[in-house]
C-alpha cells in the first residue's frame, strides 16, 4: 500500500511540472503589420520579452475599453503583469510599419481560438504622440477609426479587417487593437507600432 502512494506521490511530482509548463488556452493576435506581441513572438526585438515570446496570442484583459478595460500604461499588456513588456516604450525603438495617412491598411489577425465576439475596435494614438511613453487614454484617439461588428459569430483562423488609416498623424504611432469577446467579460488587446 506504502508502495503504490510513493508512486502516485512520484507520479504527481512528475506531472506538475509538465502541466505548469504548457502554454495556457491560447487566442489571438495580430500578425500583420506585425504587433509587439508577433514581434516578440518571432525574436524581432532585441531585449527581452519575457513570457509573451512563447504566448503572443494570451493578451487577454477586461473587455470594455475605453470606458473600463486594462490601466492606463498596461492597455498593450491587457492589464496582465505577465505580458508587462508590451507596454514598456523602449524609448521609442519598437520596430514600425511605414504607412501614409489616407492609405488603406489590413490587419491579419492569426486566432487560435476562435470565441464568439461582439466586435474588432482599432484605435489611434493622436497627433504628437511621444512614442517614448506607455500607451494611456490621453494618448489615444478614443473614437475608433475602425470597427468591425460581429454580433456574437465567430472570426476566422485567419481573420483581416481593411481600414483607411486617419490623417493628422506623423512620425511614430501606435494602433490598439480590441477584440472584443461576446460570451465572456474578457478582449484581446493588440499593439501595433507604425511610422507616418
Amino acid at each position: 500500500m506504502r508502495k503504490r502512494h510513493l508512486a502516485g506521490a512520484a507520479a504527481a511530482a512528475i506531472a506538475l511540472p509538465l502541466v505548469l509548463a504548457l502554454p495556457a488556452q491560447s487566442h489571438g493576435y495580430i500578425n500583420l503589420p506585425p504587433s509587439r506581441s508577433a514581434l516578440c513572438g518571432a525574436g524581432g526585438v532585441s531585449w527581452d520579452c519575457g513570457d509573451i515570446q512563447w504566448e503572443p496570442q494570451s493578451v487577454e484583459g477586461p473587455k470594455g475599453f475605453p470606458s473600463r478595460g486594462p490601466a492606463d500604461g498596461a492597455i498593450c499588456a491587457g492589464g496582465d503583469a505577465r505580458w508587462a513588456p508590451l507596454d514598456d516604450p523602449h524609448n521609442g525603438a519598437w520596430p514600425t510599419t511605414r504607412v501614409t495617412a489616407g492609405q488603406q491598411l489590413t490587419f491579419t489577425w492569426y486566432i487560435e481560438a476562435r470565441h464568439s465576439t461582439t466586435n474588432f475596435k482599432y484605435y489611434l494614438t493622436k497627433p504628437g504622440y511621444d512614442a517614448s511613453q506607455p500607451i494611456t487614454r490621453a494618448s489615444l484617439d478614443l473614437t475608433p477609426f475602425l470597427t468591425v461588428p460581429y454580433n456574437g459569430r465567430q472570426p476566422d483562423a485567419t481573420t483581416t479587417h481593411t481600414a483607411t488609416l486617419p490623417s493628422g498623424r506623423t512620425g511614430h504611432q501606435v494602433v490598439v487593437a480590441v477584440w472584443d469577446i461576446a460570451d465572456t467579460g474578457n478582449a484581446f488587446y493588440s499593439c501595433t507600432d507604425v511610422q507616418f
